[in-house]
């Protein structure tokens, strides 16, 4: 796993940099908001570390422009913010997680397991078995219908346009992706879409997919639910 830390306290920024390598992750460092997006472009982590209070831009800052840009690695928020007003605006500015400081590093490493874990799900074992039948394949980006998943930005297009999706609608669009024309139980849409978060209603994967539905209407794909197995993706016959 390669993770970019986003963090300008250099005690902290050291000790988690230690911590996680221990792990076995790829840490990626940046101290400052105003060249966060450009590094998370760059280095293409499999989830952000990002904390709020940064010189330059802060991180809420960051994290919206990097939403605008079409940036959907899963980011997980930590600050010493911990008020519940701050949780909630860190999270609609399109975080997936919040970890007030001092955090407890095996809490952390929890969190971020489960952030990855909708990564390779999303993916599919499609794409995995054609990679190995052909090496360059994993760096093709996936058509269908007019809509292309590329893995080297995380972003969904349409007709060339990035699809302006929330974190948790992407993550639920990757889903259905992979095999667009079949049935995903509603079950496993929510392990995706909402991981390890158990606090969560189950009703509210509901709610995900009334606004990607909505989000869908204009690129002529179809988001259909079919009672008693779950949903199901119908894309545009080229």
């Amino acid at each position: 796993m390669k993770l970019l830390l986003v963090e300008d306290d250099l005690a902290l920024q050291t000790s988690l940099v230690r911590a996680l390598t221990r792990l076995g992750w790829a840490v990626e460092v940046c101290a400052d908001g105003a060249s966060a997006v450009a590094h998370w472009r760059q280095c293409v982590p499999d989830v952000v570390l990002l904390d709020l209070s940064l010189p330059g831009l802060d991180g809420l800052q960051v994290l919206a422009q990097a939403r605008q840009s079409g940036l959907s690695t899963p980011v997980l928020i930590l600050t010493a913010r911990g008020t519940v007003g701050d949780r909630v605006q860190g999270l609609n500015a399109g975080a997936d997680d919040y970890l007030p400081k001092p955090f407890d590093l095996d809490e952390l490493e929890a969190r971020v397991r489960a952030l990855h874990r909708r990564q390779p799900e999303a993916q599919g074992v499609s794409t995995a078995n054609a990679s190995n039948n052909n090496p360059s394949a994993s760096s093709r980006p996936s058509n269908h219908g007019g809509l292309r998943y590329d893995k080297d930005s995380g972003a969904v297009y349409h007709q060339n346009q990035v699809l302006e999706l929330t974190p948790r609608e992407l993550a639920l669009l990757k889903a259905l992706l992979v095999r667009p024309g079949h049935a995903v139980s509603k079950e496993r849409l929510f392990e995706l879409v909402f991981p390890g978060q158990d606090q969560v209603q189950y009703e509210a994967i509901e709610v995900v997919v009334y606004r990607l539905r909505k989000k869908l209407s204009p690129t002529g794909a179809t988001l259909m639910t079919l009672r008693g197995l779950g949903y199901l993706l119908k894309v545009p016959t080229p």
